[in-house]
């Protein structure tokens, strides 16, 4: 199976291959987490700092994260689960574009496969 693969990968333009390339599920899913928990803690510093009267309110947060406030101990704890729900978002949204490019790459092989045999019907 894997002389078989590197063969079509071998035929594929290096753009294409590229584009098709996988997506790293561990790195994406750290990436998001990372950017997702600064952002809850970059947010609720403010809020801490500034007090705005008006916008929306961060406080709701408790409503998805357990223990959160509007505190700098809260800043953390939004932090830490920003971090780990980004990181299952990432992680999900790189799983499920790999799935999605694998039976894309999979239907046009089976699709190429099939118009290339003039004498399917023989074979059946």
């Amino acid at each position: 199976m894997k002389a078989e693969q590197l063969a079509r990968n071998a035929a594929l333009p290096a753009e294409l291959s590229r584009m098709c390339a996988p997506v790293h599920k561990l790195a994406l899913g750290i990436a998001v987490g990372v950017t997702a928990g600064g952002l809850v803690f970059l947010v609720t510093a403010f809020h801490v700092l500034v007090h705005p009267a008006e916008g929306p309110s961060v406080g709701l947060l408790n409503q998805y994260f357990y223990g959160y406030t509007v505190t700098w101990a809260g800043a953390a704890t939004g932090a830490f689960w920003g971090m780990v729900g980004g990181f299952v978002a990432g992680w999900f949204l790189a799983f499920v574009r790999n799935v999605c490019v694998a039976a894309r790459l999979w239907w046009v092989s089976v699709g190429t496969d099939l118009a290339n045999t003039h004498d399917f019907l023989d074979h059946i």
